[in-house]
């Protein structure tokens, strides 16, 4: 496949700058996004990173070609939070973490993420943790010392680089909390052992004996998997940017002395931090939920992606509820006049150049409301779903205000008399499917989309999938519009 020319722009964390996009190899292109740490349900400001990866491997296929790209999202199934869920429940730990890890995966798909092509699982990896701890401490970059090995922060002379600090500045400007066995306050964990309660593994061989029984420290799995999987060097490395520092500084240090023959991740993007009703999420201020709290609540997946994407991912983004009924007024209307459209011609230029430059999805919203206003359904719901909006698998929603209604096209509305709503909605809905099935043939969508606009234009919902059709009462139904369409 001839890779399409392209200029991708990409804030990059490292250099503080935007650049131009130039992967190491555009027929192998290779993301890699630190993942959650499986011990509950994942609440809102874990979803705003997945969202923004998920834009962006949906653009790198767009642009690379699908089998070009490789998309990396781990989780952390060994983890002190995790040990203390198992020690509070009761349960088994390999129960809580299958289940929360497939709490994530089913929440992630309602907000419409595509899974990535590599979801490894840091109990998965636990041999090359413990390889790439030996090198690190045969060359000098790690020690051990009571049980424990701790990677050597002095040792790497560019350590503080990423987040812009030198690493006198870190203990001078931070509490650190400094075991008695650390060579420097800095110096962190790559190994700690485990008592029996706990999970453990053999640890790395030091001067020819093996340690003790151990789990690794949380910044060496992400290391030791990106390496496993996209090699000593590869393009995009993302996350929040709370991760920043100390997760990605620690990363990059180890990961660079350990194969100081890779570049590790050429280009760092972290997205901005989400509140809530404009105060940071927090249990004490009561505005802290999950993305199965709104999904629960209603709230389609859609309509939450949706607010997300409105605010560029550089930006703190504030959710308010405002934003999330301004979000569905627009879907409603969106997928109303898109839905069962099959889309064709390829996504209009201008949302793409939006997203070419540094992801800048609420200019490609901007331009998707006018594409609503301007272009044919086809074009427009190409366009949105480059942006993972009405998709088909997102085309069930939970209607708010909208009833159940009997399949035998006889429909009563509240607030209008019976004598008037007694109006058959069978003989449109099949118009309408016989005239589209008409348009795939000649390609002429012209008279679908004319009636279409007639029937939303009454108050309609037209709902469309691949095998039929559905006339959907919407609060402003005007049946009198109907007469003229029989």
């Amino acid at each position: 496949m001839e890779v399409k020319k392209t200029e991708i722009k990409l804030h990059n964390t490292a250099s503080r700058k935007k650049e131009v996009f130039t992967p190491f190899d555009p027929k192998d292109v290779r993301m890699y996004v630190c993942g959650p740490t499986v011990y509950d349900r994942a609440h809102l400001g874990n979803a705003r990173p997945v969202v923004v990866f998920d834009v962006l491997n949906r653009l790198l296929r767009h642009v690379y070609g699908d089998k070009n790209v490789t998309y990396v999202r781990n989780f952390t199934d060994v983890d002190d939070k995790i040990n203390a869920r198992a020690a509070e429940s009761g349960r088994a730990i390999g129960d809580i973490t299958a289940e929360t890890t497939q709490w994530f995966l089913d929440d992630m798909a309602a907000l419409g993420a595509l899974e990535p092509d590599h979801m490894p699982r840091a109990t998965q990896y636990i041999p090359q943790m413990v390889a790439m701890i030996e090198k690190l401490i045969a060359d000098g970059h790690a020690y051990a010392a009571e049980g424990h090995v701790l990677f050597r922060v002095r040792s790497y002379e560019a350590y503080g680089k990423l987040s812009g600090r030198s690493v006198d500045d870190m203990i001078a400007g931070a509490r650190v909390e400094v075991a008695p066995f650390k060579e420097d306050p800095m110096d962190f964990v790559l190994w700690k052992p485990s008592s029996d309660d706990l999970p453990g593994w053999d640890g790395p061989v030091v001067g020819g004996k093996k340690m003790g029984r151990g789990r690794p420290g949380w910044h060496i799995e992400c290391s030791a998997m990106a390496h496993a999987l996209l090699g000593k060097s590869f393009d995009i490395h993302g996350g929040g940017n709370d991760l920043m520092f100390p997760h990605h500084e620690n990363e990059i240090a180890q990961s660079c002395c350990a194969h100081p023959e890779g570049q590790f991740a050429r280009y760092w993007m972290h997205n901005e931090m989400l509140q809530v009703e404009g105060k940071k999420m927090s249990k004490s201020l009561g505005n802290f939920f999950t993305v199965r709290d709104l999904l629960d609540q209603g709230i389609p997946g859609e309509v939450i992606r949706f607010v997300f994407l409105s605010t560029h991912y550089r930006k703190p983004m504030d959710w308010t509820a405002e934003k999330a009924r301004e979000a569905e007024a627009t879907l409603r209307k969106w997928r109303a006049f898109a839905s069962g459209i099959v889309p064709m011609g390829g996504p209009d230029a201008s949302v793409v150049r939006h997203l070419m430059d540094d992801l800048n999805t609420h200019g490609a919203i901007t331009e998707l409301h006018r594409l609503y206003k301007e272009s044919d359904a086809h074009v427009f719901r190409q366009s949105a779903e480059l942006l993972g909006l009405l998709n088909e698998d997102l085309d069930t929603w939970n209607w708010r205000g909208a009833e159940a209604y009997p399949d035998t096209g006889q429909v009563e509305v509240l607030g209008f008399p019976p004598s008037v709503m007694a109006i058959s909605f069978t003989e449109l809905a099949e118009k309408l499917k016989k005239l589209r099935v008409q348009a795939i043939q000649t390609k002429d969508f012209s008279d679908v989309d004319q009636l279409k606009s007639a029937l939303i234009s009454a108050g309609l919902e037209v709902r469309m999938s691949k095998d039929s059709v559905e006339l959907v009462p919407g609060p402003n139904f005007d049946p009198a519009k109907l007469e003229a369409l029989k």
